[in-house]
This record gives C-alpha cells, sequence and structure tokens, in this order.
C-alpha cells in the first residue's frame, strides 16, 4: 500500500507531535487533529501539514478530515485527567474510536492504527507479560482504553486495523518525563513505598519506528502488539540512570504507601473543588507500585521491530534537550 496522505489524532501531545514531525519527514501529507496543537506550532508554515483544532468527539468534523487518508493513527484518548467524570473517559475512550472507525470504514481507508497502552493489563502478577496476557484493568483510563480495543475489534468489519499497546514512552516534549527530571535534578524527588518494581521504558524514536512499521507491514493486519525496549529496568536503576543524566546525586526519601494514599485523595478533592488537575494522584503512586515487564517478541516478529536506543542514550538525549529549552 502506497502511503502519501495520513491523519494523526491526538496529534498535540507528546507523542501525536512527533509522529506528526516524523510523518512529514517521510515526505507524507499529514492531517493532525487535537484540541491544542500548541506543540507543532513549528509545523504552521509547512505547506503539507494541516493544523487541525477540535474534539474527536466532533462528528461532523471526522467527516470532514478522513476522506483521502490513507492510514489513520489514531492517538487521542482521555489520559491523565484526575476530575473528570466517568463520562468524560467513554466519551473519548470508546464512542469516539466508534465513530471514528465508521467515518474510516465509510472512506475505505487503508490502515487503521490505533494507540492503546499497556495499562489495559492493570496490575501484573507475572512477569514479563504478552499478549496472551489477561487484563484486568482497575482505574478508569486503563478501563476504557481496554474497552476502546474491544469496540474497535466490534466496529472494524471491513476495515484493516492494528493495534498497538505502548510501555512507558519517554523523550523531550514529555511532560511527565520532564517532571521527573526536574524532580531528580532540584533533588526533590520522592520515592513512595519500599516494593522493588520494574518500568519498562521506549524511547520516542523507537516508538516511531513501530508506528511506522503498523502502518506498512501487511503481517500486521488484526494484530494487537506490545510495544517496549530490549527489557524492563528496576526503578531504582531508572532513577540513577536519569541522575546520570541530568547531573544530579540524590538519596530519594520514601515515603510510606499508608502515608501517600490519603495525601494523594486529599490533595485530588482539594484541586477538584478548585477546578484544577492535582499535582500529583493516586493514580502518580502506580510508577512505584506496580511492576511494568513486557515480551515484546510478537512485536519483533511481525513487524520486525528493533528498538535501537538504549536507556541511557535515551535520557541523556533527552535531558540535552530539555536543557536547551531552559527547563533544567
Amino acid at each position: 500500500m502506497s502511503i502519501d496522505r495520513v491523519l494523526v489524532t491526538g496529534a498535540g501531545g507528546f507523542i501525536g507531535s512527533h509522529l506528526v514531525d516524523d510523518q512529514l519527514a517521510r515526505g507524507r501529507e499529514v492531517v493532525a487533529l487535537d484540541v491544542d496543537i500548541t506543540r507543532l506550532a513549528h509545523q504552521k508554515e509547512n505547506d503539507k501539514c494541516t493544523l487541525v483544532t477540535g474534539d474527536i468527539r466532533d462528528a461532523a468534523l471526522l467527516e470532514s478530515i478522513v476522506p483521502g487518508s490513507d492510514v489513520v493513527f489514531h492517538l487521542a484518548s482521555a489520559h491523565l485527567e484526575v476530575n473528570k467524570p466517568a463520562s468524560y473517559f467513554e466519551e473519548i475512550n470508546i464512542a469516539a474510536v466508534t465513530s471514528l472507525v465508521g467515518v474510516c470504514r465509510t472512506h475505505r481507508v487503508g490502515r487503521f492504527v490505533h494507540c492503546s497502552s499497556v495499562g489495559v493489563f492493570g496490575s501484573l502478577d507475572k512477569l514479563p507479560a504478552n499478549e496472551d496476557t489477561e487484563c484486568n484493568p482497575t482505574i478508569l483510563y486503563e478501563k476504557t482504553k481496554l474497552a476502546g480495543e474491544q469496540a474497535l475489534k466490534a466496529s472494524a468489519k471491513d476495515l484493516d486495523y492494528v493495534i498497538l499497546r505502548p510501555a512507558w514512552v519517554y523523550g523531550p516534549r514529555c511532560n511527565r518525563t520532564l517532571k521527573l527530571f526536574q524532580a531528580i535534578k532540584r533533588r526533590k524527588f520522592i520515592k513512595v513505598g519500599f516494593k522493588k518494581t520494574y518500568r519498562h521504558p521506549i524511547y520516542i524514536s523507537d516508538m516511531l519506528a513501530a508506528f511506522e512499521s503498523a502502518a506498512a507491514v501487511p503481517g500486521a493486519s488484526g494484530k494487537t502488539l506490545i510495544i517496549g525496549d530490549d527489557g524492563a529496568v528496576l526503578l531504582d536503576q531508572l532513577i540513577r540512570d536519569v541522575e546520570s543524566a541530568v547531573g544530579s546525586n540524590i538519596s530519594p526519601v520514601t515515603v510510606p504507601l499508608v502515608v501517600m494514599y490519603p495525601a494523594c485523595l486529599l490533595v485530588e478533592k482539594i484541586w477538584g473543588v478548585r477546578g484544577k488537575e492535582p499535582p500529583f494522584s493516586r493514580r502518580s503512586l502506580k510508577f512505584f507500585t506496580e511492576s511494568s515487564a513486557f515480551d515484546i517478541s510478537r512485536a519483533r516478529d511481525i513487524l520486525n521491530f528493533d528498538p535501537k536506543v538504549a536507556l541511557a542514550e535515551g535520557l541523556a538525549e533527552t535531558a540535552r534537550q530539555f536543557s536547551n529549552e531552559g527547563l533544567l
């Protein structure tokens, strides 16, 4: 299949903005949709890039921007919001998927690449997990992302699709990565709980390579694939690697989970009354309390996926770019 024109939803996000840049660099026309496209201001004068400010729930808007797309990369998602009702997540992560799939079917889009999340697995009992591991999501985001996958499969019919489940994607433009770097650089990083946990990283450029393969490899059709680095890393090692990247050396204070959990609950309520998102939440605790480690052999086999960027290299490059922007 020749890919000349693509649509990227969630294009204003960390991953989405990089994906837009990557697709443009491949010489394609790109339509970029998001409620906030500030991160793509540098593409404003590019005549191959159409920036669209809009909501994925707007069916009429989708009808106007999907036609002519060879590939649709669907990244738009309700994700980090804490003080949003369940309906918000359901509308964006489930209903909007069905709506978008319907429009893509009508206009005969060549392939639909759906960005899900390893969060659909919930808390993992056995490591590493793979695509056959049972999903037991526990929080609203995880549950609706899994339901979104199911909505895609139920409505796809003759639409060619691929589902990607990224692990922890990090790199420049990622606010969560920046907060971690800043906390460690400024010696304000606090660990929660005493459990040893794993994080499974994937640098942004490797994630982009996975998206490209998912769009182009015929054998990926109908597959659900986990995307991650070669392996997981202990959280303690990750902290040391970030220290090295930002030029810091800390001995982080460890706060017991029984103290931090009610503190998070209180902060969520206070910020909720103010109509703002809290600086940390109960969901943030998953970074410390739940392990994330996956077998990526299926992506290797089907997509010929081969992550190139080692963790230390990726962290160093991320720190360099943050520093150049005056953020570290």
